[in-house]
């Protein structure tokens, strides 16, 4: 009962953190596009706390910043998104929870297939949303809003979140784990 009250409070603060982060971007969509200030706190979120939570904040964080500050445009922008960011907290989730060692090896490889994985997401919905609505999404767009024009977010991420995750270890909030969990069979260990 403690700890899912601790979960439901930082899952609270990552969601504040989601809808306040863009704005140090000044609400260009330019910059926005390009540094990812939303992603961290999923990310966080669902390392943190774990996948349900993260998935959970990720899929309404979008939905909820376009309902209150009408930024990202709500369709096909802020829809896209929530599944993105959902897998994005599901999956880094899931994958450090299951891992062997909680480590910075893990840490990267749980957010790397993360980023892939939601990031074929994020165009699977677009090519849905833009085919429904008589648009298409090109196999080159893709790249190129999936990958090239988020560079520097996925470098900011994979530098920032890792800082801050050994900080959190350093401090002893968030420990990582040197072996692996008991309640977890052998078999599904990463």
């Amino acid at each position: 009962m403690r700890q899912n009250i601790k979960n439901i409070t930082l899952a609270a603060m990552f969601l504040g953190l989601g809808l306040v982060l863009p704005l140090f971007t000044g609400q260009i969509p330019q910059i926005g596009n390009m540094l990812l200030p939303m992603h961290i706190p999923v990310f966080l979120c669902g390392l943190i706390c774990g996948w349900q939570y993260g998935a959970a904040i990720g899929l309404v964080l979008p939905l909820l910043r376009s309902a209150i500050f009408g930024m990202p445009v709500f369709f096909p922008a802020a829809t896209a998104m929530a599944f993105e960011l959902m897998t994005y907290g599901l999956v880094s989730g899931l994958l450090y929870s299951i891992s062997k060692w909680q480590c910075i090896r893990a840490l990267y490889r749980c957010l790397i297939c993360a980023m892939l994985a939601g990031r074929a997401v994020w165009g699977a919905v677009q090519a849905v949303q833009l085919g429904l609505s008589g648009g298409g999404l090109t196999f080159k767009i893709f790249m190129t809003e999936a990958f090239l024009n988020a560079v520097p977010g996925i470098l900011l991420q994979l530098v920032l979140i890792p800082a801050i995750m050994v900080a959190l270890n350093r401090t002893g909030l968030v420990r990582f784990r040197r072996e692996a969990s008991a309640d977890l069979p052998a078999e599904r260990e990463v």
